[in-house]
């Protein structure tokens, strides 16, 4: 999530170094996704099965622990995104260069569907119909309607997209970059996503992630590949917002400070 301000500059870098950047940003997101989607099909779904599950709450958790975790050991490395929505709002807002946003907006996609790769063929191993079931519930898929645990409409669904993956975006620019402490930043990102992911749960499954949702709508069926757009253009959107205001309220910082009077310009009373 932006932890390191070394990733904010926009400065050129190295193609070794931009692989290295990529490279972490698909093993941050590789572990959000296994952590968060894992959490919801093997334990949340286990209710199904073994009449016992973490519940909202827990996948909630694993959401924030996942991030924290990914941030501490990716972060000094690419920064910390792992999310194709703060990047675009990283970049919107001129504390990210538009050079390597694709780069890792694809790496995002990649290491978000090792991840649900690998826990669909996990699932594939639990007791007998538990993978077909998962999959058949759409696999942790985001969305709304049969996809909403709460069977909210569409339109909550993306408001609710949009709104919580603002209220990300602007955290990760306020807690991060200039004279902030690196190592708080990832604390603060990782309760955020807690709190938001408490909201949107129950409405449209806890996106504010293209990655995540790409991961999961490839094995959730038809259901959760049509409402797939929500999912991505709800979190662009919020992000967008969030970072065009932030670019706005930079030059605005800056022309004021230009046209700011030393005090050696202030005139002296006589």
């Amino acid at each position: 999530m932006n932890t390191s301000t070394r990733t904010t500059t926009g400065a050129p870098t190295s193609q070794k170094a931009s692989y290295a950047r990529y490279l972490a940003e698909a093993a941050g997101t590789f572990v959000l996704v296994f952590g968060v989607v894992g959490t919801a099909v093997l334990d949340a779904g286990a209710t199904n099965v073994h009449g016992a599950g973490v519940g909202f709450l827990g996948v909630a958790l694993a959401l924030g622990l996942s991030v924290l975790v990914g941030a501490y050991a990716f972060g000094p490395v690419s920064g910390g995104h792992f999310n194709p929505a703060v990047t675009i709002g990283l970049a919107l807002s001129g504390r990210f260069s538009w050079k390597l946003a694709p780069g890792y907006v694809g790496a995002q996609i990649v290491g978000g569907l090792l991840a649900s790769s690998l826990l669909v063929g996990v699932a594939a191993g639990g007791p007998s119909g538990f993978a077909a079931a998962s999959r058949a519930a759409g696999f942790a898929s985001t969305g709304w309607g049969p996809l909403s645990p709460g069977g909210y409409s569409w339109w909550a669904a993306f408001l609710i997209e949009v709104v919580t993956t603002a209220v990300l975006t602007a955290v990760v620019l306020l807690v991060t970059g200039g004279e902030r402490n690196p190592a708080v930043a990832p604390v603060a990102i990782g309760f955020t996503l807690t709190v938001v992911a408490l909201v949107a749960i129950p409405v449209s499954n806890g996106s504010f992630n293209p990655a995540r949702s790409i991961a999961t709508a490839v094995y959730g069926g038809p259901t959760a590949l049509g409402e797939l757009w929500l999912s991505i253009v709800a979190p662009l959107l919020g992000a967008a917002v969030v970072g065009g205001c932030a670019a706005l309220a930079r030059r605005s910082a800056g022309a004021t400070a230009a046209r700011v009077p030393s005090a050696t310009d202030l005139p002296i009373a006589d």
